[in-house]
């Protein structure tokens, strides 16, 4: 195996892995990036992704079924995006994230939408609360974050690949949720009532905007109810991670339960 190792930090091939871990650009130019650790490429294949190089750290034990690139120790620290990924890292082909792709196999589904949010890391919380939660699709419009980050997909613990995602604008969402019937509730602390007095058991979209600025007018406009979660300390705001779990997980203990609320609002 030695002569086949990768030794050289210059190697072409291991420069285009570094690239793609840091230019957003190049990931949509090549419709490629990469996933590092064995649970992640595990999770990767498995959910349909198609794998195009695999490089594993020399002193590594790896009995997978792809052909793998050995590497160095200093390669590999090169290559990485982060630590304590089992010496394993690969490439892999992006999907399509079109609203046209979403299928929903139920006649009540639970939509999670985020408009402009910024940091990849909260996204990738709110994909790995998704598919903890079976969410049916997160829609991310007017994105400013791509979905494959690194920092995402870390975030998200693989659950980018396994939960249906859309990239769109909101004004294409706002006609496709509404062409599916499926109500519009918008998170905003103005002109709203708290979250628990709504039924969420029909066929719901839960749109969040960010911390910072919030939703925008044409989704205050869109929606079919505000809802809020009360602030009883002297901040008026969650991380917008944490606010979009608290209601996904009041959708779900409504559809667990049949929901009969004596005040429903919708």
């Amino acid at each position: 195996m030695e002569e086949n190792v990768i030794t050289s930090t210059q190697n072409a091939r291991i420069k285009h892995v570094v690239a793609l871990q840091q230019k957003s650009s190049l990931r949509r130019e090549e419709g490629l990036f990469v996933v590092e650790g064995q649970r992640e490429i595990e999770h990767c294949i498995a959910c349909g992704y198609e794998i195009v190089e695999l490089f594993v750290l020399n002193t590594a034990c790896y009995t997978g079924g792809i052909e793998p690139t050995y590497v160095t120790s200093q390669v590999y620290e090169k290559m990485a995006y982060r630590e304590s990924t089992e010496g394993i890292i690969a490439v892999a082909k992006v999907k399509s994230h079109s609203l046209k792709d979403l299928r929903f196999n139920k006649h009540n589904p639970l939509v999670v939408v985020l408009e402009s949010v910024e940091k990849p890391g909260n996204l990738g919380a709110i994909l790995r609360t998704a598919e903890a939660a079976a969410v049916d699709a997160v829609i991310v419009c007017d994105p400013l974050t791509d979905i494959y980050n690194p920092n995402l997909i870390r975030a998200s613990i693989g659950g980018v690949f396994s939960v249906p995602v859309a990239a769109c604008s909101s004004k294409d969402c706002i006609n496709f949720l509404k062409g599916k019937k499926i109500r519009i509730l918008t998170a905003q602390l103005q002109d709203s009532y708290d979250y628990y007095d709504y039924d969420m058991s029909h066929a719901t979209a839960l749109v969040m905007g960010t911390e910072s600025t919030g939703l925008s007018q044409q989704w205050r406009d869109a929606a079919d109810a505000h809802i809020r979660i009360p602030m009883l300390g002297r901040l008026d705001s969650l991380n917008v991670s944490v606010s979009t779990a608290i209601l996904i997980y009041e959708a779900v203990r409504q559809r667990n339960k049949v929901y009969q609320h004596p005040d429903s609002r919708i």
